[in-house]
């Protein structure tokens, strides 16, 4: 899995005829949306024509998105086919998700399984975990361990059960411990980045059209914290 590096500084992670995987930056949006910033799909879809000299449009298709403000592995349909196996992988959960995520506060338990339902508003783009069912609310579930502690931080490993909307961002605020940088969730302060520390770290799927198991790793952000760990 050679990465590669462009203009863009395109961290890319995997690629072949059918999958583009690409290590997202803070502050990238994946597909495009009311703020007009110019979305990751774009870049890529840019690398690609200029990498294989394509003329007119380069097909890409989103299978998947992470929050603005979160780092690590995105996946991109490069054919229709592609797309539609991708979509339907990720639905019926036949992926493996990995976080990695900084928080000041402890857990209380070194490792746990963490279900809650969640309930979204709109207003404020946000979820609040729930110990109980409550109207309108989605059952969510992921495992976490600590994998290391810092002098003032401590990094969990993260496996999602399900994919519900800020799932984990929610989940460790319910439980007193808020990734660090993430202001909306309830951490003190923001990172001067205006990124939270959640990255996603591994994905291991089967491919849609090989049907070979992929591993996908993606480096951490450059940063003094993530580079302690």
């Amino acid at each position: 899995m050679k990465e590669v590096s462009t203009k863009d500084n395109l961290q890319v992670l995997h690629e072949d005829n059918h999958l583009i995987v690409v290590n997202k930056r803070v502050g990238d949006i994946v597909q495009g949306d009311k703020t007009g910033d110019k979305p990751l799909s774009e870049v890529v879809k840019e690398y690609l024509k200029d990498r294989y000299n394509k003329p007119g449009d380069v097909f890409l298709g989103v299978v998947h998105r992470l929050d603005r403000p979160t780092t690590g592995i995105v996946v991109f349909a490069r054919t229709s086919k592609a797309l539609t196996r991708m979509n339907e992988l990720f639905s019926q959960r036949e992926t493996q998700k990995t976080y990695w995520a900084v928080v000041k506060n402890k857990p209380s338990k070194a490792a746990e399984n963490l279900v809650h339902y969640l309930k979204r508003n709109e207003k404020n783009n946000t979820s609040k975990a729930h110990s109980k069912e409550v109207p309108e609310s989605k059952k969510a579930s992921l495992d976490y361990k600590i994998i290391k502690s810092l002098d003032h931080y401590h990094v969990l490993e993260i496996n999602l059960h399900t994919g519900r909307h800020h799932q984990i961002r929610a989940q460790l605020t319910a439980i007193g411990s808020p990734i660090k940088g993430d202001l909306k969730y309830g951490f003190d302060r923001s990172n001067p980045d205006g990124g939270i520390h959640l990255h996603a770290r591994q994905l291991v799927f089967v491919h849609p059209v090989t049907k070979e198991t992929l591993v996908i790793v993606a480096p951490t952000p450059i940063d003094p914290l993530w580079n302690a760990i």
